[in-house]
């Protein structure tokens, strides 16, 4: 008695010609493809790093609160300190949340520096429009 084997040699499964479309050569890639996908990728994170960079990421603006009292409904009294470049000007964002974190208040404060100082204290008078848990400083960039 002899034997049959139901597998051919290769590795391959056989299928009936026509029955499942065409199949595809294995191992074809497009390199040319890949390359301008990791090259849009690359460009595309360097211009959000950049923006977060400009919008955050100046060390030479800094800034930090030192406090924040006399809470009312009405506002909050905000003592911070920023760090600018000597004699330099900067905008600072200083922001009032509730309890809730939602935010109450929000404004913009320009902060000079007299010639030769590079630390500015200023205490700022934020308006809010319900009672604020914590005032805060959100970032500080140069003033145009």
């Amino acid at each position: 008695m002899t034997e049959t084997h139901a597998t051919t040699g290769t590795d391959a499964p056989v299928f009936p010609p026509g029955r499942y479309g065409r199949r595809r050569q294995p191992g074809r890639r497009r390199p040319l493809l890949v390359a301008l996908l990791a090259v849009a990728l690359v460009a595309a994170l360097g211009v959000v790093s950049l923006r977060l960079y400009q919008q955050y990421g100046d060390p030479t603006y800094r800034a930090e609160v030192i406090t924040y009292t006399e809470i009312t409904d009405e506002q909050v009294l905000v003592d911070f300190r920023v760090t600018v470049p000597e004699g330099g000007r900067a905008v600072c964002v200083l922001r009032a949340r509730d309890r809730a974190g939602a935010q109450v208040g929000l404004e913009q404060v320009t902060v000079t520096a007299s010639p030769g100082q590079r630390h500015v204290t200023t205490r700022h008078r934020l308006a809010t429009s319900g009672r604020a848990f914590i005032g805060e400083v959100l970032r500080c960039r140069p003033a145009a």
